[in-house]
């Protein structure tokens, strides 16, 4: 750590060493030495000279009963600033503090003044921490200041650092101190310009009253913490979105837990040299997701895409100063002031602004109360556009520390052959297991029958749902053959249900008495069949494992389109992670896509189980910010959110293929009709349970646009989009090679991965109470 000298100097000086420095050099023309100095100052033509001492004079005669005494009026200085090459004349140190801080009597009485005087605050970073430090030192609220960064100004600084061009390539501690020292020459101020770290610490806390980290550094700000446990120094922290202001006393609480305990066993070494990426779950851990502002939860997914870094506005900067040096008085002068963390949210206060009390009285003249109507209440006063919503998912959703509400689901449900027969349909993939089916089930047969009302935006048609349908009833017959009931299936579109309402898709699997060990065999897998989302290990698909696949949709008249070049595969992340960003920018498709989703306490009978999705923090904390409805619609706006297909390029670049079961029809996909897709859904079940047990990991990935067969349709699913799904699907079938005539049923990601931690329920079976 190097510093300055930290007190007022009367010895003699070089002024080529002082203008270095960031200290002023004082002189006492009553000094010899001191005097020479000046003697070769004056002489120095490049050097400007201001006497100020009348001038300042003159303002003390306008004082009612300054704090000072009648000797003082004599002690006069030079007080030379190197960097400004200027030497100025001022009244001695107890003249000038008396006129320079008269108006913040009773505010702040002359004891209170003398109090905070004794107090010594070290200030961590120079960014948020050089308005701080500049408060404090405005208001006299120290005796001494010790400032903290490696850093050099930049002129993106100097939207909320308040220096100037002149001060660029300069270091941000000493453009602190001396900003400070123009403003009182008198105030010690210690400059660390390496920073702090944690060997430094201890050094730089010692002798302090209380410190302020404001620093960007994850592993700093433990240090710093760790460091003013040991000291039992009160610490603060200004983060200046929402005024979010903290307070951890250290010095009443030596035990604390830094960040209030918000990181957990998080330790200082487990975040020294993160990624950007890295940080993130760790960062919101402590400004909490739904807590931020929507403009910064949008910015931060914005970081490297459209904007450098996380964003500040230099009046959010200004007030956390202005919070800081409150709660820096408070302590001060041993006022209350307990750990804790508070708001000072200026937008909000703004949304409740109201006439005043007595204010339309006073316009009207009439003097009465009764007709002054009742001010209106803040919260009744924001616009709906105006409040911070975390969207349509709770916080409490993706805290999945919190216990789930059911255990993983028996394998193999016991009850009746054909009640197995049912449960084996309703293990059948559908896309946000959202089970688009109605099972009825009788002596004869079962029926599948597409529901309507369980459909979504992407679901163009119905012919996701078809999909889902056909893999019901691949399941079903597969469970029929293993149990010696198999009989004759049909497909029926438009067919009526037994309430007479018309039914767009009906599978029919008729029972009997035969098998087929070919498809008895599909039914163990089906059982244990699930989606597996973790990221796999980039491994080649072994030889055979293709073939394998082809010949499994082959059995249903389908085709296995496949990615496995690295190129190709990284094309196909940027489509697929392309069409993400439409559906999470598109209103619609953002609340449909949360409301699947299954958290702690929630049913888990339909939907995605959070767990299932396998995110680590990071990809949870961008989860957590993506929730939110106001933070998308500022990217849709911005025209941004690139970020919000990262997860999907991850993902898929994990995997060692990509495939595409397609199906041929005549008509090509124009003519497709729902049995079409349910027969292609039957295809998409053959090959997923064929590839799980060749050891892949499947998770389908289907896009948007996969089930649009024209501009009309794509506009259906998003008119502001849809030029960009256009874009999208045309070169995601070119790049898979699939051909104008074939319909696309679902595109699946195989990986080499561990097992999946959860198998997502299904709701009950008929005749199986809550059997699965």
């Amino acid at each position: 750590m190097t510093a300055s000298d930290t007190r007022p100097s009367s010895a003699a000086a070089n002024p080529a060493e002082a203008q270095a420095r960031y200290r002023p050099l004082i002189l006492d023309e009553n000094v010899p030495d001191d005097l020479a100095v000046l003697a070769r100052l004056r002489a120095t033509p490049t050097v400007a000279i201001r006497d100020l001492r009348d001038a300042i004079r003159a303002e003390l005669a306008k004082l009612c009963e300054p704090p000072i005494d009648p000797g003082d009026l004599a002690d006069e200085r030079w007080v030379y600033y190197p960097w400004r090459r200027t030497l100025l004349g001022l009244p001695g140190e107890r003249v000038f503090r008396a006129i320079r801080l008269d108006r913040n009597r009773n505010k702040l009485t002359a004891a209170e003044q003398r109090r905070l005087s004794g107090m010594a605050v070290g200030v961590v970073g120079q960014s948020v921490g050089h308005a701080i430090a500049h408060v404090i030192a405005l208001e006299g609220s120290c005796g001494l200041l010790r400032l903290a960064d490696f850093d050099d100004i930049e002129l993106s600084n100097l939207n909320r650092v308040p220096g100037t061009l002149f001060d660029i390539g300069v270091n941000k501690a000493v453009v602190t101190a001396r900003r400070i020292a123009e403003l009182d020459p008198y105030l010690p101020v210690e400059v660390c310009t390496g920073g702090v770290d944690e060997e430094s610490i201890d050094r730089f806390l010692s002798g302090l009253s209380l410190v302020l980290e404001e620093c960007d550094s994850l592993d700093v700000k433990f240090a710093v913490r760790d460091g003013a446990r040991r000291h039992r120094l009160p610490l603060l922290m200004d983060t200046s979105d929402r005024g979010l202001f903290d307070v951890e006393r250290f010095d009443l609480e030596p035990d604390r837990p830094p960040f209030h305990g918000l990181l957990g066993e998080t330790v200082a070494a487990d975040l020294r040299g993160l990624s950007t990426k890295d940080k993130a779950p760790h960062v919101l851990r402590i400004l909490g997701p739904e807590d931020l502002s929507a403009r910064m939860a949008a910015s931060l997914a914005e970081i490297d895409r459209s904007v450098t870094t996380w964003p500040q506005l230099g009046g959010d900067v200004q007030l956390g100063a202005a919070v800081t040096a409150a709660a820096v008085r408070r302590i001060g002068l041993g006022r209350d002031l307990p750990s804790g963390r508070i708001r000072v949210d200026v937008e909000r206060q703004l949304d409740g602004l109201a006439e005043p009390a007595g204010a339309e009285r006073e316009r009207r003249g009439d003097g009465h109360d009764a007709a002054c109507p009742a001010p209106v209440a803040a919260a009744d006063r924001r616009p709906a556009a105006a409040s911070r919503s975390p969207g349509p998912v709770a916080g409490g959703k993706f805290d999945l520390s919190r216990p789930f509400a059911d255990d993983e689901p028996e394998l193999f449900p016991s009850g009746p052959p054909r009640v197995r027969v049912a449960a084996a349909a309703q293990r059948a993939p559908s896309g946000g297991n959202v089970q688009p089916w109605r099972l009825r089930l009788s002596e004869q047969e079962l029926r599948i029958e597409l529901d309507p009302g369980r459909s979504s935006t992407m679901d163009i048609g119905h012919r996701g749902s078809a999909v889902a349908i056909g893999a019901a009833l691949h399941n079903a017959r597969a469970a029929a053959a293993a149990h010696g009931l198999l009989g004759e299936h049909l497909l029926c579109t438009d067919a009526p249900c037994p309430d007479t309402t018309a039914v767009p898709l009906t599978a029919t699997l008729r029972f009997g008495t035969g098998t087929d060990p070919l498809l008895a065999r599909d039914y163990p897998a089906a059982m244990t069949r699930c989606t597996n989302r973790r990221r796999g290990n980039g491994a080649p698909i072994r030889e055979g494992v293709l073939a394998a696949l082809t010949a499994a949709a082959r059995a249903e008249g389908a085709v296995v389109r496949a990615l496995t070049d690295r190129a190709a595969l990284a094309e196909a992340a940027e489509l697929l992670g392309g069409s993400d960003r439409v559906r999470m920018l598109t209103p619609r498709m953002h609340r449909e896509l949360f409301s699947e989703l299954r958290g702690p306490g929630e049913d888990l009978r339909d939907g995605i189980d959070l767990r299932s999705m396998e995110l680590d923090e990071a990809d949870l904390a961008k989860l957590r910010i993506a929730s939110r409805t106001d933070v998308v619609e500022l990217l849709r706006n911005w025209s941004g959110g690139r970020s919000l297909g990262d997860n999907t390029r991850d993902v898929l670049l994990s995997g060692s293929a990509l495939i595409a079961v397609t199906l041929p029809c005549p008509g090509g996909r124009a003519g497709a009709s729902l049995a079409d897709y349910a027969r292609a859904g039957a295809a998409v079940e053959r090959v997923w349970l064929e590839a799980g047990r060749r050891g892949l990991a499947v998770q389908p990935m289907s896009p948007v646009f996969g089930y649009a067969h024209d501009q009309e349709e794509l506009i259906a699913i998003s008119e502001d989009f849809a030029d960009t799904l256009t874009s999208l699907q045309g070169r995601f079938l070119d790049l898979l090679g699939v051909p104008d005539h074939e319909i696309m049923a679902l595109v699946l990601r195989l990986s080499y991965a561990a097992a999946a931690s959860v198998r997502s329920r299904r709701l009950p079976v008929p005749g199986a109470g809550q059997g699965s």
